[in-house]
């Protein structure tokens, strides 16, 4: 899991939980986005990897923001982070010199949160997140086997501190008395400056695999998230939004199983350094365009 060919072979295994799409035949290759504005309403961008690697922008990213809009077109942005609540989405994106709002970001954990029934849930999350926009009654999940008993579901926000150990407790308790669990983040792992961090779809998976029915999934590719992007453009068509991601099974797959086109950016995300025409022909998964850099 510490390459493309790597993740890649993890998201085909996992294939049969993953929403099933449409694709069109062929790629078409372009030289950037202002090339296909006028067949695009709304462009919806994926972060890691498309707009930033870890803390660091990608050169050209926030121009290209400013152009689409001064061409009249519609900006959102849809990540799979999930370790920290609205307002810090906000601030990061800000932070890399991003011009966005608030009503601009949607988050996975957004769309899980909106999810979540009454009850005690355990939460797995980074040590600085102090869990003030969860709205239900929340118990934080280290070391302790009895706080995992203790609750009525979990919710996995976070793999910062997550260690194999604490995966064995979650484990041993799900199995022993199953409960929901809430993966706030879908993707198995994500670019980082210096290569590739496991996130919690990883670790939903792995229990997926031991035999436990339910998971929740949440974010791309997995619709909850995409319906919020889109109740927030009223009268765009779905075909008239185009999603620019990284990555084949969460974004590409996502976007198309929702109508959406598509835009597989490869220079700095999952596949930079790599040629994403045979992972495209293995999977079946075909971007409607193609470019280096949005």
């Amino acid at each position: 899991m510490d390459t493309a060919i790597g993740i890649f072979d993890r998201y085909q295994s996992v294939r049969h939980r993953l929403p099933e799409a449409t694709f069109g035949a062929e790629t078409i290759d372009i030289g950037s986005l202002l090339d296909i504005s006028e067949e695009v309403d709304a462009f919806v961008f994926d972060a890691f990897g498309v707009l930033n690697v870890g803390e660091t922008p990608i050169p050209g990213a926030a121009d290209r923001l400013g152009q689409l809009r001064e061409r009249g077109r519609h900006i959102r942005i849809l990540s799979n982070a999930a370790s920290y609540n609205h307002d810090g989405a906000t601030a990061k994106f800000q932070k890399l010199g991003m011009p966005v709002t608030q009503e601009e970001i949607v988050t996975s954990r957004d769309a899980a949160l909106a999810e979540l029934t009454p009850g005690l849930w355990g939460c797995i999350a980074a040590p600085s997140d102090d869990l003030s926009d969860i709205p239900v009654d929340t118990l934080r999940l280290t070391d302790n086997p009895r706080d995992y008993a203790r609750v009525d579901g979990v919710l996995f926000l976070s793999t910062e501190v997550w260690t194999e150990a604490q995966q064995a407790l979650l484990r041993e308790s799900l199995l022993s008395a199953p409960r929901p669990l809430v993966i706030a983040n879908a993707d198995l792992a994500a670019p980082r400056d210096h290569g590739f961090s496991l996130e919690p779809g990883h670790y939903g998976h792995l229990l997926a695999d031991e035999g436990l029915d339910d998971i929740r999934f949440y974010g791309k590719p997995f619709p909850e998230a995409y319906e919020i992007v889109e109740a927030s453009l009223p009268g765009i068509e779905r075909h008239r939004i185009a999603l620019c991601g990284d990555t084949l099974h969460t974004d590409i797959l996502g976007a198309a199983a929702r109508g959406w086109r598509t835009v597989l950016v490869t220079r700095d995300g999952l596949f930079a350094g790599v040629d994403t025409r045979p992972f495209c022909q293995q999977s079946g998964l075909t971007p409607t365009w193609r470019l280096p850099r949005i």
